[in-house]
């Protein structure tokens, strides 16, 4: 099926959606200005990374702006997240914008003039710090599509929550909730029901100039497990003397693997269950008492992930009992499937084209990486996209991927990212009924 085709679909479906006030409009111009600081905001906030739940920096840029522009922001939510709201001249809906502003513990090897230097710790270990996801963009990009409507608001029906996340990229301790879903519970939404909640993601395995769309599910739900094998330590030249934990740990990190490739129908929903990082020992002749594995389930349908849990459980338990060992799974959801609503999906998507023109518009696959964005599109209906860094000449499939220490994306997609926020905020607020929110 042609992208231009596929594009047409996404169009026939926004029934349920009221038309766009001026679906041929064409894209609203930006100050070069704005694009400018766009720039300088997101070099900045690169130079000074700041990892998850330690945003101290960022979130004060970040609430200075907000002020400079005449909103109230409210700091400190989930320890250091920012929103603000704006609110229209007209009733109208209410639409919420999201970026995350968390750095990786990562070091940096782009060799950019406003590289990274910066150093840390993470989860007790010493680590560089470093933007290699991009968030630094997402921040800079909100800051000008809140710049951008501010100067609209005479003109807006409806209002508007900038939402400035921290720790999209997980709790900085195991077990802790943090993110979008402490944002949630402390309440950012408790006064500003929205009607939609909007974000993006740059992305390396698009070209620069092109957005990445899919409707439904897009992105996987991201757990974190870990699984304790006890075993009885003895001396390495007798491990019959002992129950030697390791050894029932590779037995189930194997039997996990046949779980998948035996036991789940990946026919219909891809599933992946990985396991990242295992523990054990202090010493080479020394069978230890315990060990520990870590890794990370990825699912898109949420009665396949319980069912791929009790398996895991169910089978880390057996081979344990069956070398006198006892094994404690437990798991950490990070984040929820991420499901484009159809509907607002459709609804929007011309806004994307007017940005970068129908042709450049990418149904992309579904993806097993996770965003915790999943959380806002479970409180009101989300739409997600993706806008491409990979700078001309380069093949995407072989530029260095989001996460990597050589994620260095060309900054044509700061612009491109606040005109494609912004005109898909405008079509929504313009084509919803000003009685949607009455005063």
């Amino acid at each position: 099926m042609t992208t231009a085709l596929r594009y047409l679909l996404l169009i026939a479906c926004c029934a349920t959606w009221p038309a766009a006030a001026e679906p041929d409009r064409a894209p609203v111009e930006l100050e070069p200005a704005l694009l400018e600081r766009v720039v300088a905001w997101r070099r900045d906030v690169h130079r000074h990374p700041e990892l998850g739940n330690q945003e101290v920096r960022t979130a004060r840029i970040v609430a200075d702006h907000l002020r400079a522009l005449g909103l109230t922001p409210r700091t400190g939510i989930a320890h250091t997240g920012v929103a603000a709201v704006l609110e229209g001249a007209r009733p109208g809906p209410r639409i919420a914008l999201r970026a995350d502003m968390d750095a990786l513990p990562v070091t940096e090897r782009t060799g950019l003039p406003f590289a990274s230097t910066v150093t840390s710790e993470y989860r007790g270990q010493p680590v560089g710090v470093m933007h290699a996801c991009g968030h630094d963009m997402h921040v800079a990009i909100l800051m000008g599509v809140a710049e951008a409507l501010v100067a609209r608001q005479d003109a807006l029906a409806g209002s508007v929550m900038f939402l400035f996340q921290p720790a999209e990229e997980g709790p900085p301790t195991p077990g802790e909730t943090a993110g979008a879903k402490l944002m949630l519970e402390e309440g950012v939404f408790a006064d500003f029901q929205p009607d939609a909640v909007l974000g993006l993601h740059v992305w390396s395995r698009l070209a620069s100039g092109q957005i990445g769309v899919r409707s439904g599910p897009f992105m996987a739900s991201a757990d974190e497990w870990t699984l304790k094998i006890v075993g009885r330590q003895t001396h390495g030249s007798q491990p019959w003397a002992g129950v030697d934990p390791i050894t029932v740990a590779a037995q189930i990190l194997l039997g996990a693997q046949s779980i998948i490739a035996r036991q789940i129908d990946i026919t219909a929903t891809p599933v992946v269950l990985t396991a990242g990082q295992l523990q054990s020992g202090t010493r080479f002749n020394i069978i230890p008492d315990e060990a520990t594995m870590v890794g990370t389930l990825r699912t898109f349908d949420m009665a396949v992930r319980e069912d791929v849990i009790r398996r895991l459980r169910t089978t880390a338990e057996h081979f344990a009992a069956a070398s006198g060992a006892s094994a404690e799974l437990t798991v950490d959801q990070n984040a929820p499937v991420t499901r484009n609503d159809p509907a607002l999906t459709a609804r929007l998507t011309p806004a994307l084209a007017r940005v970068v023109g129908a042709q450049n518009l990418v149904e992309v696959p579904r993806y097993t990486i996770a965003e915790d964005f999943s959380q806002f599109a479970n409180v009101a209906p989300g739409f997600y996209f993706f806008v491409g860094t990979t700078p001309a000449g380069t093949d995407p499939a072989s530029a260095p991927i989001n996460h990597s220490p050589l994620y260095a994306p060309d900054e044509a997609a700061l612009g491109i990212g606040v005109r494609a926020l912004l005109e898909a905020t405008l079509d929504f607020l313009d084509g919803a009924p000003e009685d949607a929110h009455p005063p």
